[in-house]
């Protein structure tokens, strides 16, 4: 097939019955069970897959969860909400922060904050990011701790690799959480726990192994984000949900999807995916896109990268 601009575009029609008819056989052939859980996050994935499970399987067997800490951005539970009371679903609204200081304390990740960034305390908030310019230049991918003290000054830190895997170790605690809430739920219901999972999250590895990777079914995992937003229009999301950046919500100081993982806005992003994935030549592939040879060769060094970094993430457990 040719590679071309709309290389992405999908017929969001078909594709809803399709999708719907495999939740279907999921849930009842599969499983046998009598519903589906989800988790609400107030984002455009969950939104899409709850939208999709509606028409599988009709509003009264579909729950949504919605799982905010301490931390979370409250903005992400109002569109939550806002979606649910949209589709007409039951919803509940679980606050997670004793279920995720009952493991990891919020005190003990301050402490390991503070001794990167003194002049942390708790109350101050932050996150963690990736240079966004990678089309632009080389750059190496260092983490940077953003720091934002109470007079909002901020304060930067670069992170070694002990650093980052600590402080993601603390996000994915909250991740991990939200699973154990859900999966509750599920088997009280006799459901099963539908994934929010895409394919560009799903190929290049942002998810969390038993976090939200660890679900019954994954409806999704075959579309790229571009073709979840195709999908979110023609299901009729909220508009609010359409146009929010996407965010992990994992981290106090809000920061988007590019800004922490992608390093390449999403007008781009699964364009660049597509014809890595399917080995498409660079000058052709920054012929179509309007980019440079080097940011191609850029991008496609990075998905590579990516992509072997967390091939775990995506494997069964290893046996004998």
């Amino acid at each position: 097939m040719q590679f071309k601009r709309d290389i992405l575009r999908i017929d969001p029609s078909e594709e809803t019955s399709r999708i719907s008819a495999f939740v279907q056989e999921q849930v009842v052939a599969v499983y046998r069970r009598e519903g589906i859980v989800i988790g609400l996050s107030g984002g455009i994935d969950s939104a899409v897959m709850a939208e999709l499970a509606v028409r599988a399987l009709g509003t009264d067997k579909v729950y949504g969860l919605i799982l905010p800490e301490r931390e979370s951005n409250p903005l992400s539970s109002s569109y939550a909400r806002a979606h649910a009371e949209k589709l007409g679903i039951e919803y509940r609204e679980i606050d997670i922060t004793q279920t995720v200081e009952s493991i990891v304390s919020y005190s003990f990740r301050d402490e390991f904050l503070k001794r990167l960034v003194p002049e942390y305390s708790p109350g101050c908030r932050y996150n963690i990011t990736l240079p966004t310019d990678l089309l632009e230049r080389d750059s190496f991918s260092f983490y940077v701790l953003q720091v934002q003290l109470q007079d909002g000054t901020i304060k930067k830190k670069r992170l070694n690799f002990e650093a980052f895997r600590a402080i993601t170790s603390f996000a994915n605690v909250k991740i991990r959480s939200r699973m154990i809430h859900l999966y509750a739920h599920a088997e009280r219901r006799n459901s099963i726990v539908a994934g929010t999972t895409n394919k560009t999250e799903f190929i290049l590895g942002d998810f969390c192994k038993y976090g939200d990777g660890g679900t019954d079914i994954e409806a999704m995992a075959h579309l790229y984000k571009d073709q979840i937003y195709q999908l979110a229009d023609f299901l009729g999301v909220t508009p609010e949900i359409i146009n929010r950046s996407p965010s992990p919500d994992t981290f106090s100081l809000p920061v988007t999807d590019q800004e922490f993982f992608f390093r390449i806005a999403f007008d781009k992003l699964d364009l660049l995916l597509y014809a890595w994935e399917h080995s498409v030549d660079i000058p052709e592939a920054a012929r179509v896109i309007g980019l440079t040879e080097d940011a191609v060769k850029r991008a496609f060094a990075d998905f590579t990268t990516k992509n072997r970094a967390t091939a775990h993430l995506r494997e069964l457990p290893h046996s004998l």
